[in-house]
């Protein structure tokens, strides 16, 4: 071979290489969509979630989820071998369920499928069906379809939740009863919820509610189910609710379990963005007084205006600040219609999922947003994520510990927001939601700007 010969076969064998590289993805800004399920199973009354297929996914899914909710939290598996790969894992399924209803007792046992369960094409409804006939005394249980190949976590969680209010709602007269699904937020957000929807002499059956499951308070003796969660006697009463009301400006459309209580017992649906700053907790303020017929509560007229009060105190530091937002769809939405609230510029919204939805949300929710020159990423990983923010000029990033390589290398401060927190403790207790939670994002938000200038300045100023 010649030497330009052999010098043009090593060129297509590196742009050959290249190309595979970038169609590949380096740390995606997505986890498993059977991550998603078992944080919704998780938010029943004792819920127990069982992964059908290899041990290491269940690993993998309580390794993510302990170290942002610090929480022990069991996962049960069909553990596959190589025999099952070949032959069909409905073995393995039966005796993991025969095992999970001896150890644990649950009052249901969601069920959702891994890659390679999905991948083999295991019929695992005909399986539930079946042994719901030969074992009528089992705990009853809830299938879900959550093939991480054609999905992400926060995907995974919306499919359980339907599959959830499929399997337990029931019809009957209709109740002065809010069904609320609140999105994939923090323990300390759906309290937060809680207390608002209460707030307004409204009755909501929570779908999932998590908020004790994984942020209880110490056990005097371990336990094998936490307390908490949703029971299943209230969800029975989700077909019978004034109204499905569903957090997330991504969701519309979509088949949810709001849209489920509405196709199949004429149960009224709304939804509505992440109460996430201002103008979205106005929205859902509001539309609660409109639906329970009561005055907006002096307390959070007096939080409103204290939130207002620190917005004219604190803008001065963030106006024009470059932001890249990242995480799930709804979420990173919502954030980057706060920070344009509070002056903040957000230059780029990225996500690993890939709803095509999210120009729309952001449209709908940002004034002048073609002004803003904001550019919108689906199916993003953290290479992309990274480059595209230094492209924009980014001065901060906003979103989960994942993005922490990208800030460091920009850096850039990060504002950690939403699943996981990895390298910052409390995680589950971090509040977005509602007036409160927007003043505690602005008042951490604006510390680490002055943070930032106070590290770089060759003064140190102490007053700023």
């Amino acid at each position: 071979m010649d030497a330009k010969l052999s010098q043009a076969v090593e060129e297509a064998l590196k742009a050959g290489d290249e190309a595979e590289e970038r169609q590949g993805m380096v740390n995606a800004c997505k986890l498993c969509a059977p991550l998603g399920a078992s944080l919704a199973f998780r938010g029943i009354h004792g819920g127990m979630p069982l992964l059908h297929g290899s041990q290491g996914c269940a690993t993998y899914i309580r390794r993510y989820m302990i170290s942002h909710f610090r929480e022990p939290i069991d996962i049960a598996s069909s553990n596959f071998s190589e025999s099952a790969v070949i032959f069909g894992g409905a073995s393995n399924l039966r005796q993991a369920l025969s095992n999970v209803a001896r150890a644990y007792h649950p009052s249901v046992i969601g069920v959702a499928t891994t890659c390679l369960a999905e991948t083999m094409g295991d019929d695992v409804q005909g399986l539930l069906k079946s042994r719901a006939l030969d074992e009528p005394a089992a705990p009853p249980a809830v299938f879900v379809n959550t093939p991480s190949f054609k999905g992400t976590h926060a995907e995974g969680y919306v499919a359980s939740l339907r599959a959830i209010a499929e399997r337990f709602a029931q019809g009957g007269a209709r109740l002065p009863l809010l069904a609320l699904m609140p999105g994939m937020v923090s323990p300390e957000d759906l309290r937060a919820l809680k207390a608002l929807v209460a707030s307004f002499g409204q009755d909501a059956v929570m779908l999932p509610d998590y908020s004790e499951t994984l942020d209880g308070g110490a056990w005097k003796e371990y336990c094998d189910l936490p307390p908490g969660g949703t029971t299943l006697e209230r969800l029975e009463l989700l077909g019978r609710a004034q109204e499905a009301l569903e957090l997330g400006a991504t969701l519309a459309g979509r088949a949810t379990a709001g849209s489920f209580l509405k196709e199949r017992f004429g149960v009224g649906h709304r939804v509505l963005p992440l109460p996430l700053g201002l103008k979205a907790t106005d929205a859902l303020v509001h539309h609660l007084a409109a639906l329970s017929g009561h005055p907006i509560p002096q307390a959070l007229k007096d939080e409103r205006s204290r939130l207002l009060d620190a917005y004219a105190d604190g803008h001065k530091a963030l106006f024009g600040l470059k932001v890249a937002v990242y995480g799930e769809e709804d979420l990173a939405c919502a954030l980057a219609s706060w920070l344009a609230e509070v002056g903040a510029k957000p230059v780029l919204v990225a996500s690993g999922g890939e709803s095509g939805r999210m120009q729309a949300a952001l449209q709908a929710s940002i004034p002048d947003f073609p002004r803003l020159g904001c550019r919108v990423m689906q199916g993003a990983d953290f290479e992309a994520i990274g480059q595209a923010a230094e492209e924009c000029g980014a001065g901060l990033l906003a979103g989960s510990s994942k993005g922490y390589s990208v800030a460091k290398r920009l850096k850039a401060p990060l504002l950690r927001a939403g699943f996981p927190i990895h390298d910052r403790f409390g995680g589950g207790r971090i509040l977005h939601l509602g007036y409160a939670g927007a003043l505690r994002l602005f008042d951490s938000l604006v510390n680490l700007v002055l943070e930032k200038k106070q590290s770089d300045s060759s003064v140190g100023y102490s007053y700023l």
